[in-house]
């Protein structure tokens, strides 16, 4: 998938708010403000339940990673998520 598509989808998911569970949230993080060399998923399936984590790594700026942003498309609709969220900013390590 490409990096443009990918990212536009995510981001409709996001838009969309909260319609409940299973969510998917994405939180960003990097040493500097400009760039996120990782990137955390969290999958949480019902409410007060501990949510899942799986991080991601990037060379690069990991909002740029074609790999890691389709692979984002790809948990979203695997896991079925009604709602996706994304943390603002980067946050720095």
């Amino acid at each position: 998938m490409h990096l443009d598509k990918a990212k536009k989808r995510i981001a409709k998911q996001i838009k969309k708010g909260f319609h409940g569970y299973p969510l998917v949230s994405l939180e960003y993080f990097g040493k500097a403000p400009d760039s996120a060399t990782e990137v955390v998923v969290s999958f949480t399936q019902e409410e007060g339940v501990e949510p899942q984590k799986q991080t991601f790594v990037s060379g690069g700026d990991a909002r740029e990673d074609e790999t890691i942003q389709s692979t984002f498309v790809k948990i979203i609709e695997r896991a079925d998520a009604k709602t996706v969220t994304e943390i603002d900013g980067i946050s720095t390590l």
